[in-house]
């Protein structure tokens, strides 16, 4: 996407090589360049209590990666300022995550960061520093169609990073003012851009795990964090049952699965078992063999659409649908229903539909648009 060299971009900077060899790559083109950071989460919030580790380092969003940005921008010359953005963080990222969890389902939330908090900030904050575009070190593309009429998001060149699974939430106006100028390279160059910057971190590993669950237990922080809040920790447990409904243990909270979970269920079985169906209003988890996974239908609520404006009632479209960042986009046909819900028929069928994720719908390198499974 070609930029004015005049246009000041700001540069959203995690503190990871990504976004840094797009704020060195943008300033040596000549942009006038600004770094931003979001500080999200205290990461010594929780440290102490029961099940949490005393100390983090080396996290996603953490302190750590806010010195590195800042040595970054400091090194190639450009401003940069720390937004601070926890309370909004935590009630329209932490706080629904602990309330789906709690609800039986299985959130994400990396997509809601980008969705709820992310893009509308970065691009609030830049234009009050008089920047009408943000860059990110996203792997993805973007670009506007004329014949449609529309903003486009596309998978990048580097399959193995393709990021748009979590950004299908991404608005128009958004995404006409994003730039992602990772989208036509593969890491290694991208790490040989930040070590011809000299940039110290050009070999720094990536980030996998969820910023503000620093071990991992998703169980311990849902109790940390409740009783943080003054909160008692609902009572969950109920039975574990087969798909005939017969009884064949207990569990000590429904919090602690996600379907298609095979190890922690708690009971022995000649036959390995899998975490089939969470039913949040009986408390019951049904578990079996893992054939019992596979289903062909899903439906989706809370609908964006990017490379088309809708799926009217009836009307009928074949897409590839991601149903897990890591899944194979596998072949379907959506159907709208009316209202903000679509229904996709899968081909074959597709091992652990799972709700809470998000379905994203693409039609060769295009995202279509995207929802949340029920």
């Amino acid at each position: 996407m070609a930029v004015e060299t005049n246009s000041t971009i700001a540069v959203a900077m995690s503190g990871g090589v990504d976004s840094s060899a797009v704020a060195a790559m943008l300033r040596a083109e000549g942009h006038p360049v600004v770094g931003l950071t979001l500080q999200l989460w205290n990461q010594r919030r929780l440290a102490g209590h029961e099940g949490m580790p005393e100390a983090v380092q080396g996290r996603c969003c953490s302190i750590d990666d806010v010195y590195d940005a800042r040595a970054v921008a400091e090194q190639i010359g450009i401003p940069y300022y720390v937004v601070n953005q926890q309370e909004r963080f935590e009630a329209d990222v932490v706080r629904p995550f602990v309330d789906e969890y709690l609800a039986g389902r299985t959130p994400i939330p990396c997509t809601l960061c980008n969705n709820h908090l992310k893009f509308d900030q970065l691009l609030l904050t830049a234009r009050q520093i008089g920047a009408e575009r943000i860059a990110t070190g996203h792997y993805a593309r973007n670009r506007y169609d004329e014949a449609r009429k529309r903003w486009i998001l596309s998978r990048p060149e580097d399959k193995s990073k393709d990021q748009t699974y979590f950004l299908f939430g991404l608005t128009q106006e958004q995404l006409s003012r994003t730039l992602f100028p990772l989208g036509e390279m593969v890491k290694p160059q991208v790490r040989q851009r930040a070590a011809d910057a000299g940039l110290a971190l050009a070999q720094k590993p990536d980030s996998q795990e969820i910023c503000f669950i620093p071990n991992g237990d998703y169980s311990a922080f849902l109790k940390a964090y409740l009783d943080e809040q003054g909160e008692e920790m609902p009572d969950l447990s109920g039975d574990l049952v087969t798909p005939a409904g017969e009884v064949i243990g207990h569990h000590q909270g429904i919090h602690s699965f996600t379907v298609g979970q095979r190890k922690g269920i708690g009971i022995s079985a000649p036959n390995p078992l899998y975490v089939l169906a969470i039913h949040p209003d009986s408390h019951q988890v049904t578990v079996g063999a893992d054939e019992g996974l596979m289903s062909r239908d899903l439906t989706a609520n809370r609908l964006n659409w990017i490379s088309i404006a809708g799926l009217g009632e009836g009307e009928e479209l074949r897409v590839t649908a991601k149903i897990r960042h890591r899944h194979t986009p596998a072949a379907a046909t959506l159907t709208g229903t009316g209202g903000d819900l679509v229904h996709a028929q899968f081909d074959e069928p597709q091992r652990a539909i799972t709700p809470g994720q998000s379905a994203v719908f693409y039609q060769d390198d295009e995202v279509v648009g995207g929802g949340w499974i029920v």
